[in-house]
């Protein structure tokens, strides 16, 4: 019979040294699994690289959103106004040396023009954060490169370019959001599901109150400070005189006013309505559709701008007690609903429990871990394309009829205007030929 071997204690410590000398220790985010407090960790073949173009006072604070779900790394920017950019770079910085668990910071590159940007292969997505005016030529490039996308609302500064980008995302499948939180937010989700149950019985009127439309470009010429670049600020609009009110210093921290001039945004109208607008289409279920008829102020019959929808529904575009604000009226009962606020009649409705046979809209808790969510499972966000160019076309068919001061008859489906060559004019417009697309 045979001896079997035997390994003395030195040999087999000997060996055992040898194995272990091919392990390194390996940081717990790299592995994956759940963190003491019961967030999870991602390893890093699952973190979504992005990409950052506009870095003004919307940029940054999105910058901290997605780098907060722990789930999303920023390898590039793309900005025209180098301080601006440079102030993104620190805040981004920061975040890293806080939050180790992120990993190590790398230098990140800035890129005047996007399209270098989107040149590159290791970005997964973009989050466009610019002016309004820029958002199509931008989102339909972007698709066309193979990202997919996050748009700061309004999703379009015309109808026509807002059903491009709808049309681009859908040629190349891209997974597209639209950046109106609060659908992720529990008191409008609340609100909706509210509506749709009927609690508040059958719809009377809807008020809007969201601030006065834009007005044409009127400021003076300002010196271009050093470090912007004007042109591509610009884009694809025509050139104008530049003044700081469109693009404020760092040194003033406030959100700039060029969404108040209809060459660059929709007023308050577009800014704010692409918000509560956007509850009201959610809420009534129309959020691959929109109004039929939209009656201008006259002084008579109908004081306010006034949309109506083909079940009779109304919406007026008002103010009332409450600033950016909706104020449903039913025949049962009404809701009051702002940020972080929610109002009803009866008072018992604000807590409602929507049964599990009820009922309910698309549930999202942070909207950008949606986002990352829905690219992960190649499907559709809280807030698709589509609904953002619903939403955004809703606030520029308002515009339209405040800049022709009469009624007009919409076909949602054909998103044309009925036997109005003049009104049909204003869903798109002209662009420049090196930073336009086809609308």
């Amino acid at each position: 019979m045979k001896k079997e071997s035997t390994v003395s204690r030195r040999e087999f410590v000997g060996k055992a040294a040898s194995v272990l000398a091919g392990f390194t220790i390996v940081p717990r985010f790299v592995l994956g699994g759940t963190r003491p407090d019961g967030t999870k960790y991602i390893a890093p073949s699952d973190v979504i690289s992005l990409g950052f173009i506009g870095t003004g006072k919307q940029g940054r604070g999105l910058t901290t959103s997605f780098l907060n779900t722990n789930e999303a790394r920023i390898v590039a920017l793309s900005e025209v106004y180098k301080a601006k950019a440079q102030l993104t770079l620190d805040r981004i910085k920061a975040h890293y040396e806080k939050n180790t668990q992120l990993g190590a910071y790398s230098d990140i590159p800035v890129y005047v023009d996007f399209r270098e940007l989107l040149a590159r292969k290791d970005i997964d997505a973009v989050v466009i954060a610019t002016p309004d005016h820029w958002h199509a030529a931008m989102s339909v490039k972007a698709a066309e490169a193979g990202k997919d996308i996050y748009c700061e609302k309004p999703l379009a500064l015309t109808i026509r370019e807002g059903r491009a980008m709808v049309n681009a995302a859908r040629k190349y499948n891209r997974v597209f959001q639209t950046g109106s939180m609060q659908r992720s937010w529990p008191e409008f989700r609340q609100t909706a599901e509210l509506v749709r149950n009927g609690y508040i019985g059958e719809i009377k009127s809807i008020k809007v109150n969201v601030g006065p439309p834009p007005k044409s470009y009127d400021l003076s010429a300002e010196t271009i400070p050093e470090g912007l670049d004007w042109d591509k600020w610009l884009g694809p609009n025509s050139p104008v005189a530049f003044n700081s009110e469109l693009a404020p210093p760092i040194s003033k921290d406030v959100f700039p006013n060029w969404r108040n001039y209809k060459e660059f945004g929709g007023g308050m109208v577009t800014d704010w309505g692409a918000h509560m607008f956007d509850i009201v289409q959610w809420a009534l279920d129309m959020d691959n559709s929109g109004p039929v008829e939209i009656i201008a102020p006259d002084g008579k019959d109908h004081p306010f701008l006034t949309y109506r929808y083909a079940n009779g529904i109304t919406m007026t575009h008002e103010k009332w007690d409450w600033s950016n604000a909706i104020h449903f009226v039913g025949t049962e009962g009404e809701i009051k609903v702002q940020r972080k606020k929610l109002e009803t009649t009866p008072a018992s409705l604000k807590d409602k429990v929507i049964g599990d046979t009820e009922k309910h809209v698309y549930k999202s808790e942070n909207h950008y871990k949606d986002f990352l969510d829905a690219m992960r499972k190649r499907s559709k966000p809280i807030c698709d394309v589509e609904i953002g160019h619903r939403t955004s076309s809703v606030c520029n068919l308002g515009n339209i009829a405040y800049e022709l001061k009469r009624p007009l008859q919409w076909n949602p489906k054909k998103e044309q205007f009925k036997n109005d060559k003049e009104a049909n004019e204003l869903l798109g417009r002209s662009m420049r030929a090196e930073w336009g697309i086809k609308i």
